[in-house]
């Protein structure tokens, strides 16, 4: 459907092929990750609302091909975070609902009731370009959570804080299981309580101490509608950069594996399956492992699906399938829109597939990263041949 086709609600917006979608044209919500089907880039989210959190029933969500995902301050795949973490999404409607991966509801169901859930709990935006977690989002935004007050016993309690500059001031809840980081220390309540920072019950003013939090939700005892949990806790700078570092190579070794998604902005071709192939590289990813694309090097090009699921024959790996060449150039554009890394690769291949196309989805590497197959559920059998496969079904959501 083209962008800005009349629907019910008003003029929409749907991301068009081989366009990046501007990130203030998404919607935006909150909520709790609670299933996830990494190999298929989705999962579902409890959307926070105003009447009772625990009565919002799961939303599912997809991942567009150039999603971006942030965890710790650092790049991440779905597969990196815990479930129970409260996320900050921007997404937009399905791009193509008739092969959407989740389920396709009315465009205006975000001003809907939905179940036991309140107005705004069931978007139809559900395709996401930016899933972030707290520390991730307050970083981007320039936020700090400043600490009030804290009341404990039995190693448990809460802390009242607010969000700076903007934000209101909320009342979260910790435990025994939290974690706190100081420089390269990683502490708890109870350590707290021993160096005489916390107290062992009671009050103790936090005259405003900045910090970064992670978020997340339990079920909470006494009635409380909507109380969100303190799954970590910053002290300093030097602990959310050691957290961002280990989350990073977490992520570098996975794209090493898996290689970078990218679009096919051109093909030219030649004689004999020759061909000259201008792609730009997806966003979200450490700057090293765009370095390793360099003019005058050799590299990989798969197809993928919009899943970014590899494409193999039988027993062959991505490797064996893909068009192999050399680079001829590589282009760096400053002000890339949100999804692209601002990265365009120009390569030539003597043997070009069928699958790589102006527009499609394919996923790159340079012929210096390690070659290794990848599990069962992470590529696309002999070519695909069966639709359920390429797009996968979204009756595994239940349906409230």
């Amino acid at each position: 459907m083209a962008v800005g086709a009349e629907e019910p609600g008003g003029e929409i917006f749907r991301p068009e092929p081989g366009k990046f979608p501007p990130l203030e044209k998404a919607h935006s919500y909150r909520g709790e990750l609670v299933f996830v089907d990494h190999a298929n880039r989705r999962g579902s989210l409890r959307i926070e609302g105003k009447g009772a959190f625990r009565r919002n029933e799961p939303q599912p969500f997809a991942l567009l091909p150039y999603a971006i995902v942030r965890y710790h301050g650092a790049p991440a795949d779905l597969r990196d975070i815990p479930l129970g973490t409260v996320l900050h999404v921007r997404a937009f409607l399905p791009p193509d609902p008739e092969i959407s991966s989740v389920p396709v509801l009315p465009v205006d169901n975000k001003e809907k009731k939905s179940g036991h859930g309140e107005v705004g709990t069931a978007p139809a935006e559900n395709h996401v370009l930016l899933l972030e977690d707290e520390p991730s989002h307050c970083q981007r935004e320039g936020l700090v959570w400043k600490l009030k007050e804290l009341e404990l016993e039995n190693n448990e309690g809460t802390i009242v804080a607010k969000r700076e500059p903007r934000g209101e001031e909320e009342t979260l809840s910790f435990d025994a299981a939290t974690r706190i980081w100081r420089g390269r220390e990683r502490l708890g309540v109870a350590d707290l309580i021993t160096e005489g920072a916390w107290p062992e019950r009671g009050k103790k003013a936090l005259d405003g101490q900045a910090v970064q939090l992670g978020i997340a939700w339990r079920p909470t005892p006494g009635g409380v509608f909507t109380r969100f949990h303190i799954s970590d806790i910053w002290l300093d700078d030097i602990a959310m950069e050691r957290s961002a570092e280990n989350q990073t190579e977490v992520h570098k070794a996975f794209i090493r594996g898996r290689w970078v998604p990218a679009w096919i902005d051109a093909v030219e071709y030649g004689q004999f399956g020759r061909a000259t192939v201008t792609a730009t590289l997806f966003g979200g990813i450490d700057a090293s492992l765009y370095a390793n694309f360099t003019k005058g090097g050799q590299m990989l090009m798969n197809p993928v699906e919009n899943t970014l699921k590899h494409t193999e024959g039988g027993s062959a790996g991505p490797t064996q399938m893909s068009a192999r060449g050399s680079i001829l150039a590589v282009t760096k554009t400053e002000e890339a829109p949100f999804g692209s890394s601002g990265i365009q690769v120009r390569f030539e291949t003597d043997l070009i597939t069928e699958g790589i196309r102006p527009t499609r989805i394919v996923r790159v590497r340079p012929a210096t990263w390690p070659d290794v197959h990848l599990p069962r559920e992470e590529y696309l059998r002999d070519g695909a041949g069966s639709v359920d496969e390429r797009f996968p079904s979204p009756d595994i959501f239940p349906k409230y």
